[in-house]
């Protein structure tokens, strides 16, 4: 069919629905099922035309009314916590892969060169804070540190600051990921010094018991944050066959909704190292023994990696495998193949 007869036949039909909706479901229902009828005749056959972006308006309408109109007050944060952002994250596990592998790499060289090299622990932590630790372990408190401070104070400044070196990891990402690696390396190193301080001192297992309460959301959100940034310079980089700056819109786009995610993360990170930590630092304190238990300590441990791995790695997959998949709107939809 001509493309002029085509819309002979249909643009009074097109010009009602446009003009005079409907408050009827079935009849709203059947307007949208003729549309994409409709809609697929003339993207088949008249791609590039004009008509073909009318008709797609007058369906895009009507299905933005049929979702505005539901009732689904928490909906739509549901599906992103749910659906959107672990399969958004599928979509860049060989960067967080590359990310996760990187960080590792910093942390053993941190480890490797204190262990052959006395100053480096030194030079990469400062001497007040090598001198502080090793005083407070010749006391008998070896993880006083974690005690100075008022709790609420240690909460609002440590959650302010892990959002902002959060925040710096991500723009790293407009210099091409440079500033992301750096910082990655520099607390790479920091941590494998950290922990090879207390190692070496035969406090390895109790710095576990202790640091890692918030350790390990810290750290995981960390590496995931570069993880964004990573993700804003691939989009720069590689834009694969959309333009570079369409690449770098979507890259920009989906890495913000990743650093978004990190926030409650980082908040609950700064409450455990604010309150609980600091109980759990008086459980090795020869002289104020009266922290948390080390069951606690274990619980919230296995607790917090098994969130990470399961949030970020496994649950991601599993969407995955089952269909799932955004669709370029952004709405969830899922395999008709699965679906049986």
């Amino acid at each position: 069919m001509r493309e002029a007869m085509f819309i002979k036949k249909n643009a009074d039909k097109w010009k009602e629905y446009q003009h005079s909706p409907t408050d009827n479901p079935d009849e709203t229902a059947e307007r949208f099922i003729t549309l994409i009828d409709d809609l697929s005749y003339a993207k088949t056959f008249y791609p590039k035309s004009k008509v073909t972006r009318w008709i797609n308006g007058i369906a895009a309408g009507i299905y933005q009314s049929i979702y505005q109109n539901k009732k689904e007050k928490y909906s739509r944060i549901f599906q992103f916590w749910k659906f959107e952002l672990p399969l958004l994250f599928k979509k860049y596990h060989r960067i967080f892969l590359f990310t996760t592998l990187s960080f590792l790499l910093f942390v053993a060289i941190g480890v490797f060169s204190s262990m052959y090299n006395e100053d480096f622990v030194r030079g990469v932590l400062g001497d007040n804070y090598v001198n502080m630790t090793e005083e407070n372990i010749s006391k008998g408190d070896p993880f006083g540190v974690y005690k100075d401070d008022n709790p609420f104070t240690m909460f609002v400044r440590i959650g302010f600051n892990n959002i902002r070196v959060a925040f710096l990891t991500f723009i790293g990402g407009f210099t091409l990921g440079y500033f992301t690696l750096k910082i990655m390396w520099g607390n790479g190193l920091m941590l494998g010094c950290f922990q090879y301080m207390f190692f070496s001192k035969g406090l390895g297992i109790k710095s576990v018991m202790v640091i890692w309460i918030h350790g390990t959301l810290e750290i995981s959100a960390i590496v995931i944050a570069a993880t964004a940034g990573f993700i804003l310079a691939n989009g720069i980089l590689f834009p694969g066959t959309y333009s570079r700056m369409d690449s770098f819109r979507q890259g920009a786009k989906d890495a913000a909704k990743v650093l978004i995610c990190l926030i409650p993360v980082f908040i609950l990170a700064a409450f455990f190292e604010s309150y609980v930590t600091h109980l759990m630092s008086q459980t090795f304190d020869k002289e104020n023994n009266t922290g948390l238990p080390v069951w606690a300590s274990i619980a919230i441990l296995t607790a917090s990696l098994s969130f990470i791995i399961w949030y970020f790695v496994i649950l991601p997959i599993r969407l995955h495998k089952k269909g799932y998949y955004i669709q370029p709107d952004g709405i969830i939809n899922r395999l008709k193949k699965d679906n049986a």
